[in-house]
């Protein structure tokens, strides 16, 4: 996998871009617009320039990876933006956040091209152009049915040459399901509280996250996924050691920026109605953010 396009250049993106930058060719997939800002502004890693290669897809050939690191209110317009760019040969990780974009994904391009994946454990501070990072955190990633094919085992030798932390689990599905766990629930409550990692090391917190934790094992189940327990007491114990950062959801709050709880508490919300099981403390957290976002937006107009 010697040539790599990323698509998104926020704190994911931006972080696994700089490793990679050294050992590929690699390009970030952008507009004539992005293109611009990027050029004229760039962005700052952790104070230092990053030397990226900004690109329009008619720029680009036909990478070997496509790394998707965006939001996922913006993936449908990025699968248009990538469509140009992707070959029969092309294979593609997403990083986003939640259990969706690879179906939405898998329904542009073909399963065949789609490997699951997300990051966990990187704490960064994204204010405009500047990202400052405290920890990279780590890629987890693999193949649908968890085989262990050729393109994983090359996509691991290219994390491992780039400095990458990265790992492939027994059983993806049940790591994503992990992961979406761990964000429903202290995303959220870190978003509505406009709290630190720290600050959510206390009794309140904690009994609501189990809540929030109780009803996405619920739904998952119902989806074919069992969540062991000791997930959600191995998840509290993570986030409140990552210091005194804040969660992406908090700084999106913070900034007026538009949140991923429409894929976070919004689908567990989704996922009960579809399978007849209530999900009380989701709905409510869900409005409580729906109504922060309205406030915050009226606070920057």
């Amino acid at each position: 996998m010697k040539n790599v396009v990323i698509v998104g250049a926020g704190a994911v993106g931006a972080l696994y871009g700089q490793r990679l930058n050294s050992v590929c060719s690699l390009s970030f997939l952008v507009d004539e617009k992005r293109k611009e800002r990027y050029l004229r502004d760039g962005i700052i890693i952790n104070g230092v320039l990053a030397p990226f290669t900004y690109a329009c897809a008619d720029e680009i050939g036909v990478p070997d990876l496509v790394i998707v690191a965006t939001k996922n209110h913006h993936l449908e317009a990025v699968i248009e933006e990538m469509r140009p760019i992707v070959g029969p040969a092309t294979t593609i990780l997403t990083l986003l956040n939640g259990i969706e974009s690879e179906g939405v994904l898998a329904e542009a391009f073909g399963w065949e091209k789609i490997l699951h994946g997300f990051a966990i454990g990187l704490n960064s501070t994204h204010v405009g152009n500047r990202i400052e990072f405290t920890a990279e955190g780590r890629i987890v990633f693999g193949e649908r049915d968890n085989s262990p094919t050729d393109r994983v085992a090359r996509l691991s030798e290219l994390f491992a040459s780039a400095g990458i932390d990265a790992v492939v689990p027994r059983d993806i599905r049940l790591m994503q399901w992990n992961k979406f766990m761990l964000n429903t629930a202290y995303n959220t409550i870190s978003g509505l509280l406009s709290a630190t990692y720290e600050q959510l090391d206390q009794k309140a917190v904690k009994e609501l996250a189990y809540g929030v934790c109780a009803e996405v094992q619920a739904v998952a189940l119902a989806e074919g996924v069992t969540i062991p327990d000791s997930f959600v007491e191995e998840n509290h114990n993570l986030v409140i050691t990552l210091s005194d950062g804040k969660t992406s959801m908090c700084q999106d709050l913070e900034a007026g920026r538009v949140t991923e709880n429409e894929w976070f508490a919004g689908s567990v919300v989704a996922l009960g109605e579809k399978h007849g099981i209530p999900t009380p403390i989701c709905q409510t957290l869900s409005l409580l953010v729906q109504a922060k976002e309205a406030i915050s937006f009226m606070a920057l107009t």
